[in-house]
C-alpha cells in the first residue's frame, strides 16, 4: 500500500494550513458543475418541448392540406 503524504486524516483536512482555500475551491468547483448540469437539463427539456410543438404544428398543417385536397 502506498505511503500517504499526510501523517493523519486531520493533517489531510488541514491541507498544510491551506484548508480554507483548498476546500473552498473544491466546493465552488462542484457547485458550478452542479449548476452547469442543472442548466443543461433545463435547456434539454426546453428543446424537447419546442421540437414536440414544431412536430405538432407540422402535423396540423399536413392534416389541413389533406383536407383541402379532398
Amino acid at each position: 500500500m502506498p505511503e500517504l503524504y499526510f501523517s493523519s486524516w486531520t493533517a489531510f483536512f488541514e491541507m498544510g494550513g491551506y484548508a480554507l482555500f483548498v476546500w473552498l475551491s473544491f466546493g465552488v468547483t462542484f457547485a458550478l458543475l452542479g449548476l452547469l448540469w442543472w442548466h443543461s437539463q433545463l435547456g434539454h427539456r426546453q428543446m424537447l418541448r419546442q421540437l414536440a410543438a414544431k412536430q405538432a404544428r407540422e402535423f396540423r398543417v399536413q392534416q389541413q392540406l389533406q383536407q383541402e385536397q379532398s
